[in-house]
């Protein structure tokens, strides 16, 4: 019997579920399809941990978003304000300002209104006080423009929006892998899905691709990222292969954005080659703002405080796949150990301690340890000390004379014992994909509209380049599976 729906949607992640949730609000039947089985469910989203950058002006919108917070806490938080200009601007700034500007805009200016939208759906958000907030002087203040996460996190998230998915009427199905679109001349017609070994036609009258970028593909990978990038740590999941992507390249959907591109961290050196979520995004290393990093020559080779860590840990994990034999080890000193994130202190973390440098130095696999004696010792002369240390504010403690100064928060590493966490490259998403209208519609290589595809979430391009704020990758996907299943259902119905 063949299966006909108003609306297929390709993936079970953030992007694809508010698409799935929009499209059930315009009346249109939808079915989802998702490639993992249902313990690992949920594509990226999953394996992150569920931060939302939005645009916010006061601590009013906060509590909007966030109506559970205590009177304690409003009392004690500077929420300050994050503006869509200054949205816009960190957008712009850190793809170079590349990004698309239409769609740009459509993110931030919808990016409050569609939290509060999930909100109502049954998705609870709370602020980040583990990782965005640094309390000083019995007060928390937040910092990078990033205060708010999903409950529960990425695993949370994708829980909230199933059960709300599902009471909304769509249905999930899981180990399905759409392998091909189905065609009637220029206009979509449904996709051809592979379950237990069993090809089915399913019938659509609108299409919506959210089924990731071509991280998990190292073929792919090594293709568009080059050469060394088959080396890379996989941080989320093992199905993000590029099918949706290469689905619409085959009729003809126009490739966009940068290919060569990719948001890549610090991550745990011997991390498993794909997530684990078990650990989630516990294999990150996020606090190297507070320390230096040095690679097997000893050396350091990035300036560790050029910015808050929401700014430069996307692009950082491309310089350290490029170091000799793509690792590094991050030192901190006693100092500033009580500022360091969650999670190094998990269980899995290749870690190594030392109550003098020289011990340290001796315990560094794979590293030079007269040249990182020589590098710390430099270092430490080369610091600011008149300049004050404050871990909220892009504090001006810079280094200087050195040929990789540091920017802010420059520490000497003079407080034992000394501690060294080892890591390497881990890839979260790609940043090239398909081109889409402010509609969510896929565009062919001729510039026109794909009647009946539409696309969202990491799939999509010309929103990232080079880099992008920290927490705007599931923002974004929730902003446009908004838009592309509300018009995918109205298309349809």
């Amino acid at each position: 019997m063949q299966r006909s729906y108003d609306v297929v949607v390709v993936g079970a992640g953030n992007a694809a579920l508010t698409a799935a949730l929009a499209a059930r609000e315009t009346g249109a039947t939808v079915l989802v399809l998702e490639r993992a089985p249902y313990d690992e469910r949920g594509g990226n989203t999953a394996f992150t941990a569920g931060a939302m950058r939005v645009a916010y002006r006061g601590v009013e919108d906060i509590l909007e978003l966030s109506p559970d917070l205590s009177q304690s806490q409003i009392e004690q938080t500077d929420f300050g304000s994050y503006t869509e200009e200054d949205f816009l601007d960190d957008l712009a700034e850190v793809t170079e300002y590349r990004t698309d500007p239409d769609l740009a805009e459509m993110l931030v200016k919808r990016s409050f209104d569609t939290l509060r939208w999930m909100r109502d759906k049954g998705v609870r958000f709370l602020p980040i006080y583990g990782r965005q907030a640094f309390k000083v002087d019995g007060r928390f203040k937040f910092w990078g423009g990033l205060t708010l996460e999903a409950w529960g996190g990425g695993p949370g998230l994708v829980d909230a929006l199933t059960k709300a998915s599902e009471t909304a009427g769509a249905e999930i199905e899981y180990g399905a892998r759409a392998v091909q679109l189905l065609t009637d001349g220029p206009r979509v017609t449904g996709v051809r899905v592979r379950r237990d070994g069993v090809l089915e036609d399913v019938h659509a009258s609108a299409v919506v691709l959210a089924s990731g970028g071509f991280e998990a593909n190292a073929e792919w990978r090594t293709r568009y990222l080059g050469p060394g990038w088959d080396l890379a740590k996989v941080r989320g999941s093992r199905f993000n292969m590029g099918d949706g992507i290469g689905m619409a390249l085959d009729i003809g959907a126009m490739p966009w954005g940068h290919w060569s591109g990719a948001h890549a961290v610090g991550w745990e050196l011997h991390a498993p080659p794909f997530g684990d979520l078990a650990v989630g995004d516990g294999f990150q290393k996020h606090s190297y703002p507070f320390g230096i990093m040095v690679n097997a020559e000893g050396r350091r080779f990035v300036d560790e405080g050029a910015d808050f860590r929401n700014y430069t840990y996307a692009k950082y994990g491309r310089v350290v796949l490029a170091q000799p034999s793509q690792f590094a080890w991050q030192i901190f000193d006693q100092k500033v150990t009580h500022l360091l994130r969650d999670e190094y202190r998990i269980r899995q973390v290749t870690k190594v301690t030392g109550k003098t440098l020289e011990e340290l130095a001796a315990r560094l696999e794979g590293v030079d340890p007269d040249q990182f004696l020589r590098t710390v010792e430099e270092y430490n002369k080369a610091v600011r000390t008149d300049v004050p240390f404050d871990p909220n504010v892009k504090d001006g403690r810079s280094t200087s004379g050195l040929t990789t100064n540091k920017s802010n928060w420059a520490n000497t590493l003079d407080s034992p014992p000394f501690e060294a966490y080892a890591i390497t490259c881990g890839i979260t998403f790609t940043f090239g994909g398909l081109r889409i209208t402010t509609d969510a519609q896929v565009l062919d290589t001729e510039e026109q509209p794909i009647p009946g595809l539409y696309a969202c979430g990491e799939l999509v391009g010309g929103i990232f380049y080079f880099n992008y704020p920290g927490g705007t990758g599931l923002t974004s996907g929730a902003v446009f599976g908004k838009v592309a299943g509300m018009h995918a259902g109205r298309s349809a119905t």
